[in-house]
């Protein structure tokens, strides 16, 4: 019987967070009395999408128990291989859905519901294959970059480590959540390759194989930066929490 759900949350919380000096695993730490991963699953679902897919990984049956009566699923990535590969882990899950899959970060608590909306909104608009929530930032850092093209449309997604000095010039940075046509991103799966500095498979080379494929790619650049800032320190922790807790975000 065909799947009837027409999106699906697929949630990245499989890191051990090495930065936060903590066994516990990151999704759990907890920001203003709530595990952190708890406000990217409150904020997919009040933007409508009922059906939510955990990646998890590092202390996997820890973060079982602990969010067992979300009402979401788990799926479990080891070894844990890359973004790419967390998707393809959840392939299984997916079997006979043909909608919107949203790709969030279990770590990037600030991202608003309305937002997820409007990158659902802005794939069907665009009629793209994929659209990427990006942010354009003062000071880049270490963030993957985004190339387009002289129409606007994406190029490609260079992470950091693998970009050459112009790439690191570019201000607009991938956030790490997208949304697919999730028979388009099946399509080019199987095609990704770990030919890169951490020999993993990287969600963000889907963007590049859709491209090559003469498919559509967008971009979503956030109102508001902070929605896309992934914690990996406790010095982050505690900046995000004062957000929070101030409503400054």
């Amino acid at each position: 019987m065909k799947n009837q759900v027409d999106k699906v949350a697929l949630i990245l919380a499989a890191g051990k967070g090495k930065r936060m000096k903590s066994d516990l695993p990151k999704a759990l730490h907890r920001l203003d009395g709530r595990f952190m991963v708890d406000y990217v699953i409150r904020s997919a679902r009040a933007a409508g999408i009922d059906r939510q897919i955990l990646i998890i990984g590092h202390q996997a049956e820890k973060i079982r128990a602990a969010l067992a009566d979300r009402n979401v699923e788990f799926v479990t990535q080891s070894p844990q291989l890359g973004t790419g590969h967390a998707v393809m882990t959840a392939e299984p899950l997916l079997a006979g859905f043909d909608g919107d899959l949203v790709v969030l970060c279990g770590d990037m608590p600030l991202v608003k519901p309305r937002t997820i909306e409007d990158l659902i909104s802005k794939r069907h608009e665009l009629r793209a294959s994929a659209v990427v929530l990006t942010a354009v930032l003062a000071n880049p850092g270490s963030y993957g970059r985004i190339v387009r093209d002289k129409d606007g449309y994406l190029e490609a997604i260079v992470e950091y480590r693998d970009a050459d000095d112009n790439t690191r010039k570019i201000n607009e940075v991938n956030t790490g959540a997208f949304c697919f046509d999730w028979k388009e991103l099946r399509a080019v799966l199987g095609r990704l390759q770990t030919n890169n500095d951490q020999k993993e498979y990287y969600l963000t080379d889907s963007v590049a194989l859709m491209v090559s494929d003469g498919k559509k790619v967008g971009a979503l650049i956030a109102s508001d930066p902070a929605e896309g800032f992934g914690i990996n320190s406790l010095d982050e922790l505690a900046k995000i929490e004062k957000l929070i807790k101030t409503g400054t975000h």
